[in-house]
């Protein structure tokens, strides 16, 4: 494939961006071993960067990271993309406003995913980030785009930006890569307050009136503009 200059030049920066993200996914502890990953879509082109199958994280670098286009084919680099990739690519083939996706196994987020039980609207921080209950997507079997399919399906139908894949995990999207991996971060949070709610007693859900008034809030006055 013949890129320009500049789209060559976005890569390189994509995959220093993509590398240095995977190191919140282990700061944070999200991730297991030489599970999860990040991904992200190379603006104006099919392409996106993604961590390489198998590979520990304390080995991950910008030359490591692979080159996929938009149906997980291999473009560039020299090591197998990630199990993860059809489901990736799947994403961002139908979902043009996404430049991010993450994929964890966060024990609390996996854990609401393991009954495949959304994780209500309780808090505040779950009605900012995610704009009310963070729903649970289908099963579905990694190896081809059906995880994919279930990701879009559930996403399309909410605000949220993450989707508890039933029995699998939190997959995360976002305008960013590093959009996405905050929404990981705070989806493993809020499932840890939830669960503590829950063996407490019986947690409070907030009004869907005050739920869109906090998510408009965050998403458009919140922080520095």
């Amino acid at each position: 494939m013949t890129l320009t200059a500049q789209a060559r030049g976005t890569i390189a920066e994509l995959k220093e961006s993509v590398a240095r993200l995977h190191s919140e996914l282990t700061r944070n502890e999200l991730v297991v071993w030489t599970s999860g990953n990040v991904s992200a879509r190379v603006p104006g082109e099919d392409l996106m960067v993604i961590k390489p199958s198998g590979v520990s994280y304390d080995d991950l670098t910008p030359d490591t990271m692979v080159v996929t286009d938009l149906h997980g084919k291999l473009v560039h680099g020299e090591l197998a993309p990630s199990s993860d990739t059809a489901a990736h690519a799947y994403v961002y083939r139908h979902l043009p406003e996404v430049g991010g996706v993450v994929h964890t196994h966060s024990t609390y987020a996996t854990a609401w995913a393991a009954r495949g039980e959304p994780i209500p609207c309780v808090l505040t921080m779950i009605a900012d980030e995610f704009g009310g209950e963070i729903p649970v997507g289908p099963f579905a079997l990694i190896g081809d785009d059906s995880i994919g399919r279930g990701i879009v399906e559930t996403l399309r139908a909410t605000r949220s930006p993450a989707v508890l894949m039933r029995n699998h995990g939190p997959f995360t999207v976002g305008a960013t890569a590093r959009d996405a991996v905050k929404a990981a971060v705070m989806v493993e949070d809020v499932a840890r307050t939830v669960h503590i709610a829950h063996q407490l007693g019986t947690p409070v859900p907030l009004s869907g009136s005050d739920v869109d008034r906090l998510h408009a809030r965050y998403q458009n006055v919140y922080g520095q503009r």
